[in-house]
């Protein structure tokens, strides 16, 4: 689990990355929370092909692909209310709040992640 948990952490970094320069690319043409749900849903799909292969060392399937967005249910939620709550309510720069909330949310698409792409 120790080995999972740094190659999550390896590809939350890629994903990261992914989702931040989708974010900066949309917010040019869409509001600052529009940009941050079609940013995280884009990356998501890039982030199932990830784990699957490279941090649960699995094989995709339909099955897997379809409960997937459940492990990013709870990110999406905890981000977009912690990006809500640094821009609006804290006043942070709508640039780097989605880099903060994103912090607080990794443990629980952890789990989520592992209970759904590990076969028991």
């Amino acid at each position: 689990m120790k080995g999972q948990l740094l190659r999550f952490a390896l590809v939350g970094a890629v994903n990261t990355g992914t989702y931040y320069a989708l974010y900066r690319l949309l917010c040019l043409w869409t509001p600052y929370l529009v940009g941050h749900v079609l940013a995280t849903l884009l990356s998501m799909i890039g982030s199932f092909f990830m784990n699957v292969r490279f941090t649960y060392r699995t094989n995709p399937s339909w099955q897997k692909f379809v409960l997937f967005p459940l492990t990013n249910a709870a990110n999406l939620l905890l981000t977009t209310v912690g990006v809500y709550v640094l821009v609006s309510g804290l006043g942070m720069d709508a640039r780097i709040a989605p880099l903060i909330a994103a912090v607080g949310a990794i443990p629980v698409t952890f789990l989520i992640a592992r209970r759904i792409l590990v076969p028991a």
